[in-house]
């Protein structure tokens, strides 16, 4: 009898842990950051040097009502993928959210979301871009950066929040942009846990909210 209740314990803490991992994850970005890129988070970039300058900056309008947002500064006139990465985390099959308003830039605006991180040159990503009106799928392997899915003719005005969520459960991708979905995939090049992050192109200068993530079954 004793074992047994023993057994039980040890199952419902095993279920109550495993709850807890599926749950989901949600980012908030504290004043102490103002200014520098926060806690937890490592920069980085898909191309040559220069560009990708994230940090903290205040903003009355964040939908998190928090205040502060995370911000991708630079206005790099080069071709390269800023990158935001979670230092914690790997995730293979995941959701992941993101309110984001895009500020400023000429040749890019807009972000997106990155998943299956494994290095700066090799990762998922679905991005929005305002002035092109349309959200593209990619994958990045070994630097280059190949068209999956894309949806044209696709309204989000610059200077407004807007909602990103991606969702890949085994090789299935599903994207969705302000709550309805728009792109769908099959993809199995990294078929491993990875890092989740955020990203802008080139001189896109972007501001990012309520980011989240949770284990996708």
């Amino acid at each position: 009898m004793r074992w047994s209740c023993a057994l039980i314990v040890i199952a419902l803490v095993a279920v109550a842990a495993r709850a807890g991992e599926a749950g989901p994850k949600r980012f908030r970005f504290d004043k102490n950051d103002l200014d520098k890129a926060p806690a937890g988070w490592t920069i980085a970039r898909t191309g040559p040097d220069g560009g990708s300058v994230w940090k903290v900056v205040e903003d009355k309008t964040a939908p998190s009502k928090t205040g502060r947002v995370l911000a991708q500064t630079s206005a790099s006139p080069k071709v390269l993928f800023n990158l935001c990465v979670v230092d914690k985390g790997d995730f293979d099959d995941v959701e992941v959210s993101v309110a984001f308003k895009a500020v400023e830039g000429k040749k890019d605006q807009g972000g997106g979301i990155v998943w299956r991180y494994v290095d700066p040159d090799n990762y998922y990503v679905a991005r929005f871009n305002p002035l092109e009106d349309n959200y593209r799928l990619y994958k990045v392997v070994a630097g280059k950066r190949i068209q999956l899915e894309t949806k044209e003719t696709l309204t989000a005005p610059a200077g407004e929040w807007h909602t990103l969520k991606i969702r890949q459960v085994g090789d299935r991708i599903e994207c969705w942009l302000d709550g309805k979905k728009h792109l769908e995939a099959k993809d199995d090049t990294f078929k491993k846990a990875g890092k989740v992050g955020l990203w802008t192109k080139a001189d896109a200068q972007t501001y990012f909210d309520n980011f989240e993530v949770k284990a996708a079954r």
